[in-house]
């Protein structure tokens, strides 16, 4: 899609918990070391939500430090949208829990599930619902507890996963040059089982049997899910350089879901572009799905490597197979 949508990210935050689990924790359960792990993934280190955190109570943290940023109160805020594969539960929308967290009036708050490309398809929805003169500023979180569907009997997939939450408040843009130039969604529903938590739905709802066939954790066919990101990632590139006629010099910052940093590497390659541009967070916070490219872009921010005007890339593929690229006047 080429057709710009005006708006502004207003104000951004993130979330992470204090619990850091190094890889010497997984070297003591599993048959694994630190060297095998940083070199397969590039991850360190990772967040795991406490006793009393959950995916909720880690989105309104994030919430409420992007709503204090973009200088508002809750009342302004006019719906909520949250971008998550691990909810607080089936239902009600873990969009409900923050609205109470939150204090928020009777606005509208819902889910959106696309794994680790659901921060792009949440914003691209706000995007929509701004543009149709609907409402004003809305927030929209990615945020993950994934810690708590780890299998720790499968080292491939054991190691890679940590919890937290990234924020934004979605807003009208302030002048012509601000908002979404180019964005591309997409899924692959063939491919859906390459990354998916098997049973605790309707296809296959809990007994004995999924407990103890330890089908409520995560599963991942990690080899073909690399092939297909490479290949993937390159033709999203290509697609938004070629149908906007930006150059890659041109952007100031690439953000791409922390998946795995060497198809992050993969990335930046295929850009050509210097390491200082292409955002990294996956050595301390290991993969947040939805929650990794808006907490990189808070960071990014707060340090002061971005500001209004500057021009990035957000990139990011996960299970479904759903994907998602945007260019973005900030």
């Amino acid at each position: 899609m080429n057709h710009r949508i005006p708006l502004r990210f207003a104000g951004t935050g993130a979330y992470v918990p204090a619990e850091v689990l190094s890889n010497e924790h997984f070297v003591k359960h599993l048959d694994t070391s630190d060297e095998w792990i940083v070199t397969r993934t590039g991850i360190r280190e990772r967040r795991r939500a406490g006793k009393d955190e959950s995916t909720s109570t880690m989105a309104a943290r994030a919430a409420e430090s992007a709503i204090a940023d973009a200088g508002l109160s809750i009342d302004e805020i006019e719906l909520i949208i949250v971008a998550t594969a691990t909810p607080d539960c089936s239902f009600p929308s873990t969009a409900a829990f923050v609205h109470e967290r939150l204090g928020c009036k009777n606005i509208p708050a819902f889910d959106v599930s696309a794994a680790c490309a659901g921060f792009l398809h949440a914003k691209m929805v706000a995007g929509g619902l701004l543009n149709s003169g609907v409402y004003n500023n809305i927030l929209v979180i990615g945020a993950e507890t994934l810690t708590r569907f780890i299998n720790m009997e499968d080292r491939s997939t054991a190691i890679l996963l940590g919890d937290g939450a990234g924020a934004v408040i979605v807003s009208k843009a302030l002048d012509a040059d601000q908002g979404i130039l180019y964005s591309s969604l997409g899924a692959d529903g063939k491919n859906s089982k390459l990354i998916w938590l098997p049973a605790g739905g309707s296809l296959l709802p809990a007994s004995a049997t999924t407990v103890a066939e330890r089908l409520h954790f995560m599963s991942m066919r990690g080899r073909e899910v690399y092939k297909f990101a490479v290949v993937k990632m390159a033709q999203l590139i290509d697609g938004a350089l070629q149908s906007t006629g930006i150059t890659p010099e041109e952007l100031k910052m690439v953000i791409p879901h922390q998946s795995n940093l060497r198809i992050i590497e993969s990335v930046r390659e295929r850009l050509g572009l210097p390491a200082e541009k292409i955002a990294v967070n996956i050595d301390r916070y290991g993969n947040t799905s939805a929650a990794s490219i808006p907490i990189a872009l808070d960071e990014a921010k707060r340090a002061g490597k971005l500001r209004s005007g500057d021009l990035i890339m957000m990139i990011g593929l996960g299970a479904g197979l759903t994907w998602g690229v945007t260019i973005m006047r900030l």
